[in-house]
């Protein structure tokens, strides 16, 4: 609460700190939704502008990064329901696939075998039907446990394990048996995207420098 009480007296570097330290989560989720890199982005940075906006009516009844991984869902749902009024989305297309880097590798075959799994894993996650993904993203990707991943998206935890199961189903099925175990270790936000998107939010709430 001490950053959040910083952050409400408009203290620039508690808004860093806070864009910094739940950047990659929020990130996370909001592609989860909308699959869709550029996008996620901008919806990340309209739900900061618009919490920071807000923060006093933030009361600690649950953890910040609920509260926030809250307003990102809602801004990543409703974009989501105006693209489907709006747009006709055609049924062959394909979904984008991140590109990211992975550790250097003295093995380049390796190296490209971890490519090929972590396209694998991220094309079958973007492809699980919405409500399977946002669970799926939140659970296995985020690590979020069974309670917090129902109080985030409003769903009992009884809903969250079955549609954790068929997403976990899904993908399996999707990875066919020949991949075995797989780090989920998909959709980074780190260094100068991170950067980006931290100095974007600070622009636009003047605290810039």
């Amino acid at each position: 609460m001490l950053l959040v009480h910083r952050a409400m007296a408009h203290e620039a570097d508690a808004f860093r700190a806070i864009i910094k330290t739940h950047n990659q989560r929020l990130y996370r989720i909001a592609r989860g939704v909308v699959r869709n890199d550029s996008e996620a982005e901008d919806i990340v940075q309209e739900a900061y502008v618009r919490a920071f906006a807000a923060l006093a009516t933030f009361r600690g009844d649950s953890s910040l990064a609920t509260w926030l991984s809250r307003i990102v869902i809602n801004e990543a749902l409703g974009r989501l329901r105006k693209r489907r009024r709006t747009v006709a989305m055609p049924a062959s297309q394909e979904a984008q696939i991140i590109r990211f880097p992975l550790n250097p590798s003295d093995d380049p075959e390796r190296t490209m075998a971890q490519r090929q799994i972590l396209r694998l894993v991220e094309r079958a996650t973007d492809n699980l039907p919405d409500v399977y993904r946002t669970v799926f993203i939140a659970r296995v990707i985020e690590g979020l446990n069974i309670e917090e991943t129902a109080d985030l998206l409003g769903v009992r935890p009884e809903t969250v394990k079955t549609r954790l199961h068929r997403a976990r189903a899904l993908v399996r099925k999707a990875l066919d048996d020949e991949i075995g175990p797989v780090l989920l270790d998909a959709f980074p936000f780190a260094g100068r995207r991170c950067e980006r998107l931290t100095e974007a939010v600070m622009k636009r709430l003047s605290l810039q420098g």
